[in-house]
């Protein structure tokens, strides 16, 4: 368990986080930064993010300054655009050094996302002790790199000492926003919210806010089935596919079928739902194992080293979720679903299942390892 009362800092913390990139790194990453603070209000915290990322408007209003790096991520088919990938590197390890020396924190975090990397590895050589937010059950080079060096390295996974010094590993699970997997007495609100009824069947779909063609064009094939069966859904289609999935939805006549581009009460549409279709990434795995919900998981099959296969096939072989490849969607995931629904032991065995890979408390776990850290940083 998290301590929230840790013993007292000689003086007030320094702490730098970085990364970012899309929200699975960002809100992990505010939630740590809000939970040293809970513990240590004077705590002084300095994010690192990539120049024109969402983490350069997400993290000020959190109410944390952030400092961009102008790394980027190589981009496929684009010739011109990567020939100045090298000095681009090489200037946000230049600026990742001046970052240390000016600011010079007790503790540098890297929760993944381009800026992660050059980061920490200045920090490291500099002397820093550093902690690594690994959040997939598959590591990524970068992180196995950096974990070499890293006095501590959080994972959300058993079984990562394949990847990492087992003596500086800690099972700390992945951080979430609390408010968004806190159901409790909110599945009346839920209804009302979506429109939706409490006497039939509610199947969440989400892809994340950019979409996920593969389960999108699943979830299409299968409205005509799951409204002959009378299952209602609440489909997150992304923008891209939200035109198109409107039209569906329309030439089908399936009323209880409500379509958004994005979901901003996710706590909602967890309270009401009764199966969950989802992409496999990590912040979506930790929040499923909270919220207790059986899932049918599609994994993104371009993710770096497959790593959201291996992270849905750590709940397929603990029978807490089930998995439909992206490129079988159109064909299985319809009967999968209604298999599933139809089946209330096996919810209710996935269910219990899933709650015990959760971390209710990760970022206050990550937290303490943090001040940890930074005790033994700050002794004479």
């Amino acid at each position: 368990m998290s301590n929230p009362n840790p013993a007292p800092l000689r003086r007030p913390l320094r702490l730098m986080i970085s990364g970012g990139g899309t929200g699975g790194h960002i809100f992990p990453a505010i939630a740590i930064a809000n939970a040293v603070r809970e513990r240590l209000p004077d705590a002084e915290v300095l994010f690192v993010g990539a120049e024109g990322r969402m983490e350069m408007t997400k993290v000020p209003a959190a109410g944390y300054r952030i400092e961009g790096l102008p790394i980027r991520g190589f981009q496929r088919g684009a010739v011109l655009a990567n020939l100045g990938l090298p000095w681009r590197l090489l200037r946000s390890f230049l600026k990742a050094r001046r970052l240390v020396r000016s600011f010079r924190p007790d503790v540098a975090v890297g929760v993944g996302g381009y800026a992660s990397g050059p980061l920490l590895a200045m920090a490291q050589r500099m002397g820093v002790p550093t902690l690594i937010q690994e959040q997939n059950s598959h590591a990524g080079r970068t992180n196995i790199h950096l974990g070499r060096r890293a006095h501590r390295i959080c994972v959300a996974y058993p079984g990562m000492e394949k990847y990492f010094p087992m003596d500086r590993l800690r099972l700390t699970g992945n951080p979430v926003r609390s408010a968004t997997v806190h159901l409790e007495g909110k599945r009346p609100e839920a209804l009302t919210h979506f429109g939706l009824r409490g006497d039939a069947p509610i199947v969440l779909v989400t892809g994340g806010s950019l979409g996920a063609r593969g389960v999108n064009l699943g979830v299409a094939a299968a409205l005509p089935a799951w409204k002959a069966a009378g299952v209602q859904v609440i489909w997150q289609t992304g923008t891209p596919f939200l035109d198109q999935a409107r039209a569906a939805v329309s030439e089908l006549g399936h009323v209880d079928c409500k379509v958004s581009a994005f979901i901003d009460r996710m706590d909602l549409a967890y309270a009401c739902a009764d199966v969950v279709v989802a992409r496999a990434g990590a912040i979506s795995i930790s929040e499923l194992c909270l919220v207790k919900l059986p899932a049918v998981l599609i994994p993104l099959p371009t993710a770096a080293e497959d790593h959201q296969t291996s992270n849905a096939r750590a709940l397929t072989e603990r029978g807490a979720a089930l998995l439909v490849r992206d490129s079988d969607a159109r064909e299985q995931l319809g009967h999968t679903v209604l298999r599933l629904l139809n089946d209330a032991p096996a919810r209710d065995r996935m269910r219990s299942a899933i709650a015990a890979l959760g971390h209710p408390d990760a970022a206050g776990a990550i937290a303490d390892e943090v001040i940890a850290l930074a005790n033994i940083s700050m002794r004479p």
